[in-house]
């Protein structure tokens, strides 16, 4: 840890102490049975967080462990949430996707600290994007994003996230390897990072799901700022507002144009279509409501006889039983965990680009669930990045986690090996 942070052992300490007093919480207003009910949820929770701390201090070196730290928190927090729906038990599958989460960010870690490294493999990056692409357009079924295998649902389009998010990433090195085309100075790597954009947007229409492409939209916007903010960018004041208002006119005409579903989705009066399209979202909203600031207790609501209640609408759920303060306050954990690599600026302008890709995607992704759930817009369908339930989307964003670990731990150069001293170099250095 800094040296003017908090030391290793007393982040342990904040990480068990917010999951036991969750767990006491448990204990003093849950809707159990006996204490059984509790304690395997207290002993996996409290026993990963030792484990874990033991294995980064012990078998892991690294410059910083902040957000490891702050990985921990949220997942064991999001366990207890998940383990309390409809009654206090144990989410097994929940807590199995959660040690995924940290295993991938460990991976994902590893091979996005060396921008030189994962530069250099751009080309199997965009192979990869293509593989993936591939497999939802013939291994999904009828236009669907989901891949199902017995009882196993996978969810590809989850998967290009994080590699979209390093195709859109950029090095100084490229932005001086810009031409002139027509009135803009772009780079090789812009328009086929352009190209794969105008792709997943094709694919997202062709699949009836447009929920997650604001999410690519904002990594997209995230990585076009950082080309047009470059100080050698070449691009004037009139171009910005020319792109500005091109931009503009695609979102509005996209709006107008958009499917039959959408437009239901935009125009639909919730409260007149309780038992139709309103469904979701009245029952959210009265949750919400009904629980108040300091919630029912866990365990002891009654949103998560609701379709998607621990997914799509997670966040009315964890307010019903837990109140809004204990909601918002997870929601400011994730947010700190997001702009903590933002504060500490990264070193290399490659995972300059790549947090800011990383961040943009996961507030966008928890927006859309949060605002979705309180009718402020129309309903996603999207996840709360590492709170709602999911496979697919727990390794996903323990992946983009190890990507914003990696560039508060970056790696710029290998180390040179030492040469050996020939014989004649020893018997000179002995006669000195």
């Amino acid at each position: 840890m800094y040296k003017n942070g908090l030391s290793y052992a007393r982040c342990t300490a904040v990480v068990l102490l917010t999951h036991i007093v969750m767990l006491a919480a448990i204990l003093l207003r849950g809707n159990y049975e006996t204490l059984r009910d509790i304690v395997p949820l207290g002993v996996v929770v409290l026993g990963l967080d030792l484990v874990y701390t033991v294995i980064l201090r012990f078998f892991y070196k690294q410059m910083t462990y902040t957000m490891d730290f702050f990985l921990l928190l949220l997942l064991g927090i999001s366990v207890i949430f998940q383990s309390c729906f409809g009654g206090i038990g144990f989410a097994l599958k929940h807590q199995i996707t959660c040690i995924i989460a940290l295993v991938m960010c460990q991976v994902g870690f590893l091979l996005t600290r060396n921008h030189v490294w994962i530069q250099s493999k751009k080309k199997i990056l965009y192979i990869i994007l293509g593989v993936l692409i591939l497999s939802i357009l013939f291994l999904t079924g009828s236009r669907s994003m989901w891949i199902t295998i017995g009882s196993i649902s996978i969810q590809p389009s989850e998967f290009m996230k994080p590699v979209f998010v390093l195709i859109c990433a950029t090095s100084i090195r490229e932005q001086h390897e810009k031409k002139k085309i027509l009135f803009f100075y772009v780079s090789r790597e812009m328009l086929v990072m352009t190209g794969a954009f105008i792709i997943i947007a094709g694919l997202q229409w062709w699949c009836r799901d447009l929920g997650s492409l604001p999410i690519f939209a904002a990594a997209y916007i995230c990585a076009l700022v950082c080309r047009l903010c470059y100080p050698k960018a070449k691009f004037s004041k009139k171009t910005i507002i020319g792109i500005s208002a091109i931009g503009a006119v695609v979102v509005i005409a996209a709006l107008k144009f958009a499917p039959g579903y959408v437009q239901d989705r935009l125009s639909v009066d919730i409260w007149n279509q309780m038992e139709g399209n309103g469904y979701q979202q009245c029952k959210a909203l009265i949750a919400l409501a009904e629980g108040g600031l300091f919630g029912k207790g866990p365990g002891c609501g009654s949103l998560y006889q609701v379709f998607a209640s621990d997914t799509d609408i997670v966040f009315s759920t964890i307010c019903e039983e837990w109140g809004f303060l204990v909601g918002l306050l997870t929601i400011l954990i994730l947010m700190g965990m997001l702009l903590l690599p933002m504060i500490n600026k990264p070193r290399s302008y490659f995972h300059t680009t790549m947090i800011l890709g990383v961040v943009a995607v996961m507030i966008v992704q928890m927006g859309l669930n949060i605002f979705g759930s309180c009718n402020l817009i129309p309903f996603t369908g999207v996840t709360i990045p590492f709170i709602s339930q999911g496979g697919s989307s727990m390794i996903t964003c323990g992946f983009l986690a190890g990507m914003l670990k990696a560039g508060q731990s970056p790696v710029f150069r290998k180390t040179e090996p030492k040469l050996k001293k020939t014989r004649t170099e020893n018997r000179k250095a002995a006669v000195v």
